[in-house]
């Protein structure tokens, strides 16, 4: 599982360190696409192979939008021996990625995020929509 929040930078070329626990569970080469609310997913081989297929299993009208979104962009990745990546410029623009990223585990797949939008997500987060959440959990 992937948990955990680190603070890391981008290069003047593109590459950020992935932190080493995450790397641990990604394995030696993984994904990295366009993910929701404006962040990039990054994805072991085993959990990319799981999203193409469940989107390969819709029909053509319902998936080619999933499609698009996730594959057009992707790249597959592997750690450098200092463990960083490159990340491709357009999933650096995607994502509005500057100096200061936060990579967060979100069980299946790791996020990088812009560090000012990071915090201005979790800022909207309050006491009754986490509750409304965990009721959907019934925990």
């Amino acid at each position: 599982m992937l948990i955990g929040e680190y603070q890391h930078n981008i290069d003047s070329k593109n590459r950020v360190a992935v932190p080493s626990k995450f790397r641990a569970d990604l394995g030696s080469r993984f994904y990295i696409t366009k993910g929701l609310d404006g962040c990039l997913f990054v994805l072991a081989a085993a959990e990319w192979e799981r999203l193409e297929e469940k989107v390969s299993s819709l029909p053509i009208s319902k998936a080619r939008g999933l499609q698009r979104f996730f594959f057009s962009g992707a790249a597959e990745v592997q750690p450098d021996k200092q463990g960083r990546i490159l990340v491709p410029q357009q999933l650096k623009e995607y994502a509005s990625l500057d100096k200061d990223v936060t990579f967060i585990g979100a069980s299946s797949r790791v996020e990088i995020w812009n560090t000012d939008k990071w915090r201005a997500i979790n800022s909207e987060l309050t006491q009754d929509s986490i509750e409304e959440a965990m009721d959907m959990l019934d925990l």
